[in-house]
């Protein structure tokens, strides 16, 4: 072999040794960058991972366990409306306070008010649609504003909007009444047009804003004597009848379209809520003086809102997360006013059938909290 060959088998070897050496180093280097990442850290990623991880965490699938250390707020805060402050309104047990949810296969950290406004510092987080949305936001609320000085907070009303600063973060957490996100207005003679194509009179509000939080499903499903309006309007067709779940498709639909037109995944976060469950069988009945949360489901049923919700998610461009909380929550038929959902007297307590029961809104603190854990966890 000739010398000039040797020289190159030399040069070749050592050119080997060296990328092993870089590689090797590299992959530790790689390492020990992600070693700050504690347990709790790394489990709120793998929601964010893509669909095909096999590590992602459900947080949809768990159980309530009991907490000493809750609730995080006390029904004295003062941004909580009166049907939701059971406690004050006079309930006399408070263990539906201290459930907290636990997944199956990771842990939901416990709320960091200063950790939430950190993340959320020059940011708005804006969750847009009915009264348990309205619920949803109260507790946020009041997860939050304990941190933030009497004189460095605000409450600010625009439309259908309200908006609680946090001024020393720059951050604003707001509510937006949308219970159809689509359009609902008065027609000719007063009657109550749905407008299931039409949607920027409300979906103005939620321009600009860096975390959007969806809700709508109850509306919907209210029967021909509650519902809120007379007619369903599709371009210019009015129908004064339609299967409720084939209108709540093609109005997520214009949501979806909405969504997919306007907003930027780079800009703005979206997250579609699940519907809340009701108790409401026995006529409102069915939650009145229950204390503890349900063991188990005798049948596991998933609601059509919640799969007409899924087919609308699945069809559109815009990643959005929807954020399941419907099983956990029909666990917790201890969690509502029912009749607490106003003040009532020593008079009036022996004889609580005498009032309406409240089996659909939450009291506070209590279930929404939970919701609100798991919100801040994926942020």
């Amino acid at each position: 072999m000739t010398k000039t060959k040797l020289q190159l088998i030399f040069l070749f070897s050592i050119f080997i040794v060296f990328q092993c050496f870089s590689l090797g180093k590299s992959s530790h280097f790689e390492l020990e960058d992600n070693s700050w990442l504690n347990d709790e850290d790394d489990e709120v990623n793998m929601v964010q991972s893509q669909q095909n991880s096999r590590n992602r965490c459900d947080f949809s699938v768990g159980k309530w366990v009991y907490d000493q250390s809750y609730p995080l707020y006390d029904s004295s805060c003062p941004y909580l409306s009166t049907a939701v402050t059971c406690q004050k309104n006079g309930r006399p047990d408070s263990d539906y306070e201290k459930w907290r949810w636990k997944p199956n296969s990771c842990s939901i950290p416990r709320f960091d008010a200063l950790k939430f406004l950190g993340k959320m510092r020059r940011k708005r987080i804006m969750l847009v649609g009915d009264s348990i949305m309205r619920n949803q936001w109260e507790s946020l609320v009041c997860l939050v504003q304990g941190v933030v000085p009497t004189g460095r907070k605000r409450v600010t009303y625009n439309g259908p909007s309200m908006a609680f600063h946090a001024m020393d973060f720059e951050t604003s957490i707001e509510f937006s009444w949308a219970p159809l996100l689509v359009e609902l207005n008065k027609g000719a003679e007063k009657k109550r047009i749905l407008h299931l194509d039409l949607i920027e009179e409300n979906a103005k509000y939620w321009r600009g804003v860096d975390v959007l939080v969806f809700d709508s499903a109850h509306w919907w499903t209210h029967s021909d004597k509650s519902s809120s309006w007379d007619y369903y309007m599709e371009g210019h067709s009015l129908y004064t009848n339609m299967n409720p779940m084939v209108a709540y498709q093609k109005g997520l639909t214009t949501w979806a379209k909405w969504v997919d037109l306007n907003l930027d995944p780079r800009k703005t976060r979206v997250i579609f809520r699940s519907m809340s469950p009701r108790h409401n069988r026995e006529n409102g009945w069915r939650c009145y003086n229950q204390k503890q949360p349900l063991a188990y489901f005798s049948h596991q049923h998933v609601p059509e809102p919640l799969l007409v919700l899924q087919g609308v998610l699945r069809k559109m461009r815009f990643p959005v997360y929807l954020q399941d909380i419907t099983t956990m929550s029909a666990f917790r038929r201890d969690g509502h006013p029912s009749v607490y959902r106003r003040a009532m007297g020593q008079e009036e307590r022996q004889h609580p059938r005498d009032f309406s029961s409240d089996c659909s809104h939450w009291c506070l603190p209590g279930v929404p909290d939970s919701w609100n854990e798991i919100l801040s966890a994926l942020l």
